[in-house]
């Protein structure tokens, strides 16, 4: 009885879901500048790629009192599972988050 329970025992432990292994960072730079402007970029072994750039400017509010924003420039890319590449571009500034990528749906045209 021993032996069929340490059997099935090394049976269940072979039939798990081994754990993947982590993806590599291929490159990772960080650069933050003292005004609060800031670059980074990260590639990995898997092909994904993130770029951002942040840089102070200086807009009005409400009340057109000036006031100091970043404004955040990027991009990410990967390939899925078919082999297919995607690429996001965005811009995040005082007219709010602009992506632009061919996998964004278009409205269709009135």
């Amino acid at each position: 009885l021993q032996v069929v329970f340490v059997a099935a025992l090394v049976a269940v432990a072979l039939a798990a879901p081994a754990e993947p292994e982590p993806v590599k960072i291929l490159r990772s730079e960080f650069d933050q500048q003292p005004e609060g402007g800031y670059s980074y970029a990260i590639e990995t072994e898997d092909g994904v790629k993130k770029e951002e750039v942040g840089e102070i400017k200086s807009v009005n509010d409400e009340e057109n009192k000036p006031h100091n924003v970043v404004i955040v420039r990027g991009s990410y890319s990967y390939t899925d599972k078919e082999g297919t590449p995607h690429t996001l571009t965005y811009v995040a500034d005082e007219n709010g988050f602009q992506p632009l990528s061919e996998d964004i749906p278009k409205a269709p045209q009135a």
